[in-house]
C-alpha cells in the first residue's frame, strides 16, 4: 500500500494509524495528525484504518521560549 506522509510517497503495510506511528517510532506526546485534511483525535488513532493513497500530515510541537 502507498500513502503520502508530509508530502512524500511511502510504502507501508495495511494498518491502523497508531500501528504506523509505533512502527516508525514516532513520539505521540505532542503529535498532531491530519488525515486527508481532517485532524484525527488521539483517541481515534487505534481504530483509524489507513487506506491506499491516504495523505497524512504529522506535526510535532516543541515548546520553547
Amino acid at each position: 500500500m502507498e500513502i503520502f506522509i508530509n508530502g512524500q510517497r511511502q510504502s507501508c503495510r495495511s494498518c491502523t494509524l497508531l500501528e504506523l506511528l509505533a512502527e516508525r517510532a514516532l513520539s505521540t506526546e505532542a503529535l498532531v495528525v491530519e488525515l486527508n485534511g481532517d485532524i484525527i483525535q488521539q483517541e481515534q488513532w487505534p481504530i483509524v484504518q489507513l487506506k491506499d493513497n491516504d495523505t497524512l500530515e504529522l506535526l510535532s510541537f516543541v515548546g520553547g521560549g
